[in-house]
């Protein structure tokens, strides 16, 4: 089977190039914590799909250009190749990747109705609370079918997958697409290659000026304009980045807290415990001892 519950979630590469599921069977699933080492969610985008679950806390999640506070029992729908980035408070999620198009598009009597969705014809909405108990009761289906691994169970996720999106089309929990898209999914847009441009050499030195040109922008108004958008200046998002890569090297190797550094692109050890510490509120060492004992020592 495709999924597996206990999985380690190495949170997309910006442009995520996983494969979830099988070729012939695309869709898998993952749990993540306050344990994980990869509990923050830096800004990417992958050609799947995603239904992220709210199971314990808060996720403050930026789809484009709309700004997320999902609580326990909300539901989040991604589309495919949408950028999305997020801040868990005390969270506990599971979510489910798929690719509809391999997964739904086989079947002639649907097949309009998903192609409405992959050319963005009409929009689906990103958030359900708890008041949207017809959607959360199709989604429970599917995150149930997700988890048995019992012979047979691809026809039950098939069939539920079909019901989540025959319940937004039945319920009429979308919107016809207007055209052209809002300001802030252009500005998004971008970005693009600045974040594509971070994942790949955020371990070497970067400047502002390197972000900027690549921006095709001055390296006042790029900061002014990222700032707006991200919500982070240029610089700070790198070093949270930085300490994020770190983050999972520390907890998933026995890497050393100077040899983490100067892979995740800080060349000054004191500079990036004190960075680390900003972001993480221990040090790298309590952090890399935390994760062995499955807790944060502070």
């Amino acid at each position: 089977m495709p999924k597996n519950g206990g999985r380690d979630l190495h949170y997309f590469n910006y442009n995520e190039q996983k494969q979830h599921g099988t070729l012939d069977f695309p869709i898998e699933f993952y749990q993540v914590d306050e344990n994980h080492s990869r509990y923050n969610m830096p800004f990417h985008w992958h050609k799947e799909m995603e239904l992220i679950r709210i199971l314990k806390g808060r996720l403050l999640i930026k789809v484009e250009d709309e700004e997320i506070s999902a609580q326990a029992g909300d539901l989040i729908l991604i589309h495919e190749g949408v950028i999305h980035g997020g801040t868990p408070e005390n969270c506990q999620y599971e979510c489910i990747v798929f690719d509809i198009q391999s997964l739904l598009m086989h079947t002639d009597a649907c097949r309009q109705y998903i192609r409405n969705i992959t050319l963005h014809k009409v929009v689906i909405q990103n958030h359900f609370t708890t008041k949207d108990q017809v959607i959360r009761q199709a989604a429970e289906q599917l995150f149930h079918s997700m988890k048995d691994q019992s012979p047979g169970s691809e026809l039950m996720i098939l069939g539920a997958l079909f019901q989540f999106f025959g319940t937004i089309f039945l319920n009429h929990l979308y919107t016809e697409a207007s055209g052209e898209p809002g300001t802030g999914c252009r500005k998004m847009a971008q970005l693009k290659p600045v974040l594509e441009f971070i994942d790949s050499s955020y371990a070497s030195p970067v400047s502002l000026g390197d972000l900027s040109r690549i921006a095709g922008m001055t390296p006042k108004y790029f900061c002014q304009y990222f700032h707006s958008v991200i919500h982070h200046t240029p610089m700070d998002y790198l070093n949270y980045y930085r300490i994020e890569q770190a983050c999972h090297r520390l907890s998933t190797t026995e890497i050393s807290v100077t040899e983490a550094a100067y892979s995740c692109g800080f060349n000054d050890i004191s500079y990036f415990i004190k960075t680390f510490k900003r972001y993480k509120g221990v040090t790298p060492k309590q952090y890399g001892k935390g994760k062995l004992e499955g807790r944060f020592e502070k």
